[in-house]
């Protein structure tokens, strides 16, 4: 958080934190495929069965949002990718049914939400398991920051991260929030940056294979970043994609659909949209639209256009 009186300010961090802590938290119980009690799991639990569920606000907006995400992306934005994420060796919690649940055939909706939940709504059960993954994660700094931004003090403002992507609310620094874009063909991630944006407002969020990779059961290098047109992780000459948006959500589709957009087709499309997208090829040649390059303090030169890694 920045500004504010020197007295005020650390019993107001402490009750914007505490409302962040929260909402993740909320989030966590609603969207994790992680937990075995969420929300998201019960309803993967369900894929294919037809039913009707009650599900919490958060889980009706993450799911309408992946749908509009995909007519938006021309399906490029797909989360219906859980199972391939744990063939390839990304495991969640267990969609085994529990004992009792409730019959496929049954014509009843089925609760999912939690007993307490006021604000329920009904949702079909899709069709296949989903992973909310990134968008999960843009939603929650959305929440996050709407509901912590009404206690800043007049004048101040603050930077939420959650898992590399951010978002900024209230009034920063004149200059803007510098975040450093990652190089991930580094020796050390997080050592060094190939470029520095200047965020006075919205979001920045970051798809890259420098992170979450791993080996498979069947021996490849694989990564989270799942092309839906193929089922397998994506080979689209990219390795990071970076866009700052409006909001954090949006934010992260794009950097999906860039990155599935591949090495040749990312430039025109970020650009006919106006994005501000910086991304890296597989040579480590750094790019960037003239939406990003406008809120660019510094760029490492020595990387637009030139191949950093050996042939």
């Amino acid at each position: 958080m920045t500004q504010g009186t020197e007295s005020e300010t650390p019993a107001v961090a402490a009750a914007m934190w505490d409302t962040v802590t929260t909402e993740f938290a909320a989030v966590d119980m609603a969207m994790s495929k992680y937990r075995a009690d969420s929300e998201l799991t019960a309803l993967n639990r369900l894929a294919g069965s037809g039913r009707i569920a009650r599900v919490s606000w958060r889980l009706r907006v993450a799911v309408a949002a992946i749908h509009r995400a995909g007519r938006v992306t021309g399906g490029r934005f797909d989360a219906s990718v859980l199972d391939v994420l744990e063939r390839i060796g990304e495991h969640g919690a267990s969609l085994q049914a529990e004992a009792g649940a409730a019959s496929p055939g049954s014509p009843d909706p089925v609760r999912i939400a939690p007993l307490g939940e006021v604000r329920t709504s009904l949702i079909a059960v899709p069709a296949l398991p989903i992973d909310l993954g990134g968008i999960g994660k843009g939603l929650a700094l959305r929440w996050a920051a709407a509901a912590a931004a009404p206690l800043l003090p007049q004048g101040a403002g603050l930077l939420i991260e959650a898992g590399g992507d951010l978002v900024a609310a209230g009034r920063g620094p004149v200059e803007g929030w510098m975040i450093g874009i990652d190089d991930p063909i580094g020796a050390t991630p997080g050592a060094g940056a190939v470029a520095v944006l200047a965020l006075h407002a919205g979001a920045v969020a970051t798809s890259s294979v420098g992170t979450r990779n791993w080996i498979a059961p069947d021996g490849q290098a694989v990564h989270h970043i799942v092309d839906p047109a193929t089922r397998e992780p994506a080979r689209t000459g990219l390795i990071a994609v970076t866009v700052a948006a409006a909001d954090p959500a949006w934010a992260e589709v794009w950097t999906k659909a860039l990155f599935l957009a591949g090495a040749a087709g990312i430039g025109e499309e970020a650009r006919s949209r106006g994005l501000a997208a910086w991304w890296l090829d597989a040579g480590g040649r750094l790019s960037m639209t003239p939406a990003a390059r406008a809120v660019s303090p510094w760029v490492a030169e020595e990387r637009v256009g030139q191949t950093a890694l050996a042939s």
